[in-house]
């Protein structure tokens, strides 16, 4: 199997690019930042509460994506997101238990309310990565600022060293725009386009890769809500070489405040974004799902 080499990024463009990216994420001021604090009476009357809308999204995780949330500041979560194996299989394996599975396990830690960094490791691919997460506007009660907008991204290196002698080959990029709005008091919605990079993959497969991905989380009782989510990658690959379909999920979240737990059946796998948008060849329609779930614990010092 050939391999693109001759294109892969230098180590200086991999510290430029990291660089770059870090940049982004604090090169915004202050001035997009909304007060926390109790709105006067005469601002309630106005319309002018300035709060941030209350939980737009319970955790900062919807089924295989990111929301636009951030737990409150100096705030450690420690995540466990888990992908049995599908339940199409030949053979008896109750419902994918017994089948071939993924895991990933994480720790995120908010600098602030509005900067919250990450790391995780994976079990497929040995995938370990770094994350960021920036609040850029906060959606507020008075309706003045309509939308919250939170940029995500993350870098991930495959640790094996037979798949690429190189450890720079070996580094992929995810980024993502998120767009939410909390309709109601039951009812948030989001949409995220994102661009994810690999520094080297296999021979006629697009390294770069356009995506979109559109969230929502309904209410239906205090502690418990449905949520959605369909993903699709608008990068057209050789069929020949990689086919790749989009994700489609559906599932319901049980929350107790400092614990949050999601169960659903989908078609991604992969659990990293990047890996999930490139790589899918799972078929909602071929009944290729398999149950997932995610759970969510959260410490503030």
């Amino acid at each position: 199997m050939n391999y693109l080499i001759n294109k892969t990024m230098k180590p200086k463009q991999i510290i430029g690019l990291t660089v770059l990216s870090v940049f982004f994420i604090f090169s915004y001021t202050n001035s997009f930042a909304q007060s926390d604090s109790m709105a006067t009476p005469k601002e309630e009357k106005s319309g002018k509460d300035k709060r941030p809308v209350k939980d737009p999204f319970e955790s900062g995780y919807l089924l295989n994506n990111q929301t636009v949330k951030l737990p409150t500041a100096h705030t450690l979560e420690f995540i466990i997101q888990h992908r049995f194996g599908k339940l199409n299989g030949e053979e008896f394996d109750l419902l994918g238990l017994y089948a071939p599975s993924n895991i990933r396990m994480g720790f995120n830690f908010t600098l602030t309310d509005k900067i919250q960094l990450g790391i995780g490791t994976t079990k497929n691919r040995k995938l370990q990565d770094l994350n960021w997460k920036y609040a850029i506007l906060q959606q507020t009660r008075s309706g003045n600022i309509p939308v919250s907008i939170t940029y995500f991204g993350d870098i991930a290196i495959d640790v094996r060293k037979d798949v690429y002698p190189e450890i720079t080959n070996r580094l992929s990029y995810f980024n993502q725009l998120i767009i939410a709005r909390k309709f109601s008091d039951r009812i948030s919605v989001q949409v995220a386009p994102s661009y994810s990079y690999f520094n080297m993959v296999d021979s006629l497969v697009s390294r770069g890769n356009f995506g979109l991905s559109v969230n929502g989380r309904v209410k239906i009782a205090d502690a418990l809500a449905v949520l959605f989510e369909y993903d699709y990658n608008f990068t057209k690959q050789d069929e020949k070489v990689l086919t790749v379909k989009p994700n489609l999920s559906f599932g319901l979240e049980a929350s107790t405040g400092s614990h949050v737990f999601q169960v659903f059946v989908g078609t991604y796998e992969s659990i990293v974004n990047q890996y999930n948008l490139l790589y899918n060849s799972n078929d909602f329609t071929n009944k290729d799902v398999l149950i997932g779930f995610n759970i969510t614990r959260l410490w503030n010092y």
